[in-house]
């Protein structure tokens, strides 16, 4: 397994350092004026660039949220950016998550940053930062009023897809002030890029639309590929963005997801049951794992099966294990097996800390029973 070191940004040239960041856009996209990323590079010093990324402490990490995050912050430290990652304590009350309980989820997003540290993130230039400090400064809600006065209320309800909700809903007052927290963020945290997933798309280009006319520069804009929750994919008309933001994995349904405390057992079940028919290397969530985790953290992809089955193979690439699965060689047991088997390996450095950790283990439990008093009050 690849370890979390960056590489030193002083050895990549710039074109390296764009490529790197451009490639955590691969299945998302990159929104910038023209050159705009390549002129950070060239004209600031390494790690006074900021990206950031930011969470709603709301229940269990998965590996979205853990592993692809990792793979995606290392990326950008290696580039010469600096990563904040934004604990969105005040949004998630907002959102009515634990009932508003601002002291439960304090402690969630104490959870969420002890997952961050075990999961493989190389933390030298990552800054953890909550929403609970940035809502002391008066300047914050200033900046709050000057975007809701520059934006219009359906503006503001059509980003309201940021926090799993949509226009038509029937909708609290304080969840209609989330996006323009959310918007203020990407300015007083002084972000030059916004590196979120497709899903937070909307108020990242309500941040552009409206940052000159507040006062501050407009900030690029590199979303990444929402990974697919495992079941089947809903059928559904919506253009392709909004398609694969529906189909994404969701924490409200525990078996479309992998969680990072997830034992072998439970990766087991849970692959076994996940949507991956024979030949099909479109809206497949297992090659999806496949190329947007395992890969990224290993070389070489090596099937172990009978002689009456093939016999052994290994894949080098994410493209020939496609090829394969593609033409039939490799059937969906035995990727799905191999699947189970690199998940649980990168998952056992998680899970040992949180086992052996009795400071961690005390958040894990925090988590699990403020989680098991949720279910229990709906």
């Amino acid at each position: 397994m690849q370890d979390a070191e960056t590489q030193d940004p002083s050895q990549l040239s710039v074109e390296e350092k764009l490529d790197l960041i451009k490639s955590v856009g691969k299945g998302g996209e990159v929104v910038e004026d023209e050159g705009q990323i390549r002129w950070l590079l060239e004209n600031r010093a390494p790690y006074e660039i900021i990206a950031y990324d930011g969470f709603e402490p709301s229940g269990r990490i998965h590996i979205a949220q853990g592993l692809l995050r990792a793979i995606n912050i290392n990326k950008f430290t290696s580039a010469g950016v600096k990563f904040v990652l934004f604990v969105a304590d005040w949004h998630a009350a907002a959102n009515q998550k634990f009932g508003g309980d601002l002291k439960i989820i304090k402690k969630v997003g104490d959870y969420f940053i002890e997952v961050w540290k075990a999961c493989g993130i190389d933390l030298t230039h990552v800054e953890f930062i909550y929403a609970s400090d940035l809502v002391k400064d008066p300047n914050y809600w200033e900046l709050v009023l000057k975007i809701s006065m520059k934006s219009s209320l359906n503006r503001v309800l059509r980003c309201t897809q940021i926090m799993g909700r949509n226009e038509t809903d029937a909708l609290q007052s304080s969840q209609i002030l989330y996006p323009l927290m959310q918007c203020a963020d990407i300015f007083i945290l002084k972000s030059d890029i916004c590196q979120l997933g497709l899903d937070q798309r909307k108020v990242n280009m309500l941040a552009r639309e409206v940052a000159r006319s507040v006062g501050y520069h407009k900030p690029a804009a590199v979303h990444h590929h929402m990974l697919m929750g495992l079941g089947k994919p809903p059928e559904t008309e919506m253009n392709e963005i909004d398609k694969k933001v529906a189909r994404k994995m969701s924490k409200s349904d525990p078996n479309s997801a992998i969680f990072m405390l997830d034992t072998r057992k439970q990766i087991q079940k849970k692959i076994g049951k996940a949507w991956c028919p024979p030949n099909q290397i479109k809206e497949n969530p297992i090659l999806e794992y496949c190329e947007y985790i395992i890969f990224e953290r290993i070389e070489t992809f090596e099937v172990q099966r009978p002689e009456e089955y093939g016999g052994n193979v290994s894949y080098h690439s994410y493209k020939e294990l496609e090829a394969a699965y593609e033409n039939g060689s490799l059937s969906p047991v035995d990727l799905k097996n191999t699947v189970v088997k690199y998940l649980d390996q990168l998952l056992k450095p998680v899970r040992d800390h949180f086992e052996k950790n009795p400071e961690a283990k005390k958040l894990s439990d925090f988590v699990q029973k403020a989680m098991l008093k949720k279910k229990k009050k709906k």
